[in-house]
């Protein structure tokens, strides 16, 4: 039998994916390293056994022990499943901007969760790190995982995260795009990459009141950097000792705005259910695009999982409250959606009784007319009328003699405004030329003012 003995073997192993659509003008290719399957859903399950593993070691952790750390949620909840396991409690200070998910998923676990306010200094003793270290101090028999300042944070990456992507790329790996928050992840698996391909060039994702782009690339800490911000699980307010900017080639600032809507536009165009850090990193690694050559291949860390912002960057409310919502037009390939795709139609050398047959049954008042596989007119219901009064034996002739000017044709991608032009310009509908079929057939669509008015409604 193939076991694990407890959940904890479980932790890493995680799979590559190519990344297809979200990342289509990107000329590299692109691999999501997706952390998701680790049992707590976010790669701080690595590094918070390795502190726990590691303080057992050293001591610091005795049976009966109580962990106690500021967490924005994942550390806080790779920590939880060790206690669990390993038999310690669990206290986490944590910030008021994080999610509910995150609190509650803790909670869950059995940790007790105080929550801190975000819009104050590191050193106020209301912040969640001045907390953490008060109550270290007051709970007998506790230890702090300090993930900040712990060495075992990036050491863990340096033993598992970056072995796993140098094994997966089979060494062929030009870039890596991580988001930096306690600077655990970027840092243990760019020291590990850099020792075996010195070329490889590692980008920072940061945010917009965080400290790090400008330390970097000036050797300034300014405080005038620091400001209140929304995306979570990346920058910070002062330095943690676990950043090697060293090790950082780069880094790229993105907007709450644009971290949010990549953390959705990532489900809907990669189907892989992430977190905020993750949409952090899309968008910063679409910023740095024409860094990225034909040929690279370019991984970027999808962190955790997207069930703990269900609240937030899910939820359209959350996102129109903000700012944050793109409000976006049906293209005329969404509004064929749930629509009958086998188009009626008839050919021009057909007889126009078939035209007058296929109408009548389908109770439709035009029809596009094609001809070796092209649209080259349209039959309607007013044309027929006139041109049956007027000869009734035209019912036998070629559907040609009775068709009219050929529908619109546009492609799947045209705008609703697009389509709606069109048929506000006379044409009673309008054909959508659909994707090419792998046997070389081209298909086409039909659009009418009903369907503009069914998806509106």
């Amino acid at each position: 039998m193939k076991i694990h003995e407890n959940i904890l073997s479980t932790i890493g192993n995680t799979p590559l994916v190519k990344l297809n659509r979200i990342t289509k003008d990107v000329a590299a290719t692109v691999l999501a390293k997706v952390e998701t399957f680790n049992p707590g859903n976010s790669i701080k399950d690595r590094m918070a056994v390795k502190m726990v593993e590691d303080a057992e070691k050293a001591g610091l952790l005795k049976p009966g022990y109580t962990i106690i750390e500021g967490t924005s949620g994942n550390t806080g909840m790779g920590l939880a499943i060790g206690a669990i396991i390993k038999g310690y409690k669990c206290i986490f200070t944590t910030t008021d901007k994080q999610s509910k998910e995150k609190v509650d998923i803790l909670r869950a676990f059995g940790a007790e969760v105080i929550v801190c306010p975000t819009n104050v200094d590191p050193e106020d003793p209301r912040s969640y790190y001045s907390v953490s270290s008060r109550l270290v101090k007051e709970v007998p028999n506790s230890w702090k995982a300090n993930q900040y300042d712990n060495p075992s944070n990036a050491q863990a990456h340096y033993e598992s995260t970056g072995p796993e992507l140098w094994e997966q790329t089979g060494g062929k790996i030009d870039h890596l795009v991580v988001g930096v928050g306690t600077g655990g992840t970027i840092c243990g698996t760019a020291r590990f990459l850099k020792e075996k391909n010195p070329n490889l060039k590692v980008w920072g994702i940061d945010t917009y009141g965080s400290v790090f782009k400008k330390l970097k690339e000036t050797g300034i800490f300014d405080k005038n950097e620091i400001y209140p911000y929304i995306t979570e699980g990346i920058g910070e307010d002062f330095v943690p000792q676990n950043v090697d900017l060293d090790l950082i080639d780069h880094f790229e600032k993105v907007t709450d705005r644009d971290a949010a809507i990549y953390t959705r536009k990532i489900v809907k165009d990669e189907a892989i259910f992430v977190g905020n850090s993750a949409g952090a990193a899309i968008a910063g690694l679409l910023q740095l695009k024409d860094n990225f050559k034909k040929g690279e291949v370019v991984v970027v860390i999808f962190h955790d999982h997207g069930s703990r912002y269900v609240g937030k960057m899910f939820n359209d409310d959350w996102m129109r409250e903000r700012g944050f919502l793109v409000e976006e037009k049906p293209t005329a390939g969404d509004l064929l959606k749930g629509k009958d795709l086998a188009l009626l139609s008839v050919e021009a050398e057909e007889p126009v009784l078939n035209a007058i047959d296929k109408m009548r049954r389908h109770n439709i008042d035009q029809l596009p007319v094609f001809e070796g596989g092209k649209p080259v007119g349209t039959i309607t219901d007013a044309r027929l009328f006139d041109a049956i009064l007027e000869d009734a034996d035209v019912r036998t002739q070629k559907a040609r003699v009775v068709m009219g000017a050929a529908l619109p044709v546009l492609k799947v991608d045209a705008t609703l405004d697009e389509v709606a032009a069109k048929l506000g310009n006379g044409s009673p509908a309008v054909l959508v030329q659909m994707p090419v079929t792998p046997s070389g057939v081209e298909a086409f669509g039909i659009l009418t003012k009903q369907d503009i008015i069914g998806k509106l409604r």
